[in-house]
């Protein structure tokens, strides 16, 4: 059998110590306002924030050929600010986190599928992820959940047409696996869109006064991902973030076995009047204030590596004997103590930087993929070959063990959960303010408050249903 039992839910140690942590809800690209109002909040509240992490559509673009790879209407395709930071023209005051959403630079996140730096002090945590960061164990899934292209392999590459631009940022079953194999306890998971059911356990009737085309979907318990669901209640985190639906929804949520509950939270996008950050105290260890590798996790994508599935056609997982997961466990242990902890900082731009004084262009460069010097390390360091340029599955080599039966679950295929697009809000967008100022006054930001986390109504210990 696979290392670890989902019938020993993970369990955490009481930690004697709190981080400061920072939590965004759909960045779209706006890094200037969104460290702006951070640093106005470190000095008028005197604390110091020590993460930042961002819940999708974050729009790491380097370029005018990165919008190319951007899914929306071309009207809403800007630079905005990532490719400032990108370029070394600024540098991110607080290190961040992300996962991918529904409109990403999907050509530049699948150069790092398996994590990476976007940009210096902005790290990627890939398709799929577990890092550790200050002594807190920080889990994410990218994307957004697919019935129809949840069994696919990873099939799409730059440049794409209409319909892949689109599939490629839909959550594949091989990384939700992964991620099922992780036991030990997660602090922080992130995902872009909601786990299905999760307005079970949180205020239903306040939500749908927000957004009452809601209805119908929490009726019939299509809100949210299916994968997300199934992975909140295996790997019961501490906390859970999300964003993609563009409104505030705090939850709490029950585990069996007296295991502590967890916290979730969706945020808004970055427009006034709007709740989109919130910075919390999160409670956890002593460790270096710096992305480190997570062994575990480096154990599972050693262990899965060869079963990348790149073909259109539904991955072949289902019916296979177990990995031993254990003995890739002991071997990056040993390769971990030579090697060291902290994930390297090195960054390389693998594309030109956008440059505001050069004359417009775009479309003048095809968006093809680039092998990027963060992804070779990586995989040298686990002794993994290269896959991500390959346009079919690699063959699966005799004597390695296959992917457990265990996870191999049935997943029902109903109706698709909606799909947010970038012009949901469009009328708003026209009163994005131009200063920190404007911002921090009317976006409803909160911080340092625990409790906000949870239901709102204190007084009512039931958990609302629909």
């Amino acid at each position: 059998m696979a290392a670890g039992s989902r019938g020993d839910p993970p369990q955490h140690v009481k930690p004697t110590t709190s981080r400061c942590i920072a939590v965004e809800g759909c960045a779209h690209g706006d890094l200037d306002n969104i460290y702006a109002t951070l640093q106005y909040l470190e000095h008028t509240n005197n604390i110091k924030i020590e993460l930042l992490i961002c819940c999708g559509d974050f729009q790491a673009v380097r370029n005018e050929d990165d919008l190319e790879s951007l899914s929306c209407p071309p009207k809403y395709r800007a630079m905005n600010s990532f490719w400032k930071y990108y370029s070394g023209a600024e540098i991110a005051p607080f290190p961040t986190l992300f996962v991918g959403g529904n409109h990403e630079a999907s050509n530049y996140l699948w150069e790092l599928y398996y994590g990476g730096f976007v940009a210096p002090n902005i790290y990627f945590l890939g398709f799929a992820g577990v890092v550790q960061f200050g002594g807190i164990r920080i889990g994410g899934l990218s994307g957004i959940y697919k019935d129809h292209d949840f069994r696919k392999g990873h099939f799409e590459r730059a440049p794409y047409n209409e319909d892949n631009i689109k599939s490629v940022y839909h959550v594949r079953q091989y990384d939700v696996l992964k991620l099922m194999e992780v036991t030990g306890a997660i602090d922080i998971f992130v995902s872009h869109d909601w786990p299905r059911g999760i307005t079970k356990y949180g205020d239903a009737q306040q939500l749908l006064r927000q957004k009452p085309h809601f209805q119908q979907d929490i009726e019939t318990n299509q809100l949210g991902s299916k994968a997300g669901e199934q992975l909140l209640h295996a790997l019961k985190p501490l906390y859970w973030f999300s964003a993609h639906l563009h409104t505030k929804f705090s939850a709490l949520v029950p585990h069996p076995d007296g295991h502590h509950p967890t916290k979730f939270l969706a945020l808004d996008k970055c427009l006034p009047r709007r709740n989109f950050l919130q910075v919390i105290d999160i409670p956890g260890g002593a460790g270096p204030l710096e992305f480190r590798y997570d062994e575990e996790w480096l154990a599972i994508t050693r262990a899965y590596h060869s079963f990348l599935p790149l073909h259109e056609t539904p991955a072949q997982i289902g019916g296979m004997q177990a990995v031993d997961l254990m003995a890739h466990r002991h071997w990056v242990e040993k390769r971990l103590a030579e090697k060291g902890y902290a994930i390297p900082t090195e960054f390389h731009m693998t594309a030109p930087a956008y440059s505001p004084n050069s004359a417009r262009h775009r479309g003048g460069l095809s968006p093809r993929h680039m092998r990027n010097p963060q992804t070779e390390a990586f995989l040298q360091l686990l002794e993994l070959p290269y896959l991500l340029d390959c346009k079919t599955a690699p063959p699966i080599p005799l004597g390695v063990d296959m992917i457990p039966f265990h996870l191999c679950t049935s997943w029902l295929v109903t109706g698709d959960p909606n799909e947010i697009p970038l012009e949901d809000d469009k009328d708003d967008s026209q009163d994005m303010l131009d200063n920190v100022n404007g911002l921090e006054e009317s976006s409803g930001l909160e911080f340092n408050d625990p409790n906000e986390i949870v239901l709102e109504d204190e007084d009512n210990d039931q958990h609302h249903s629909t």
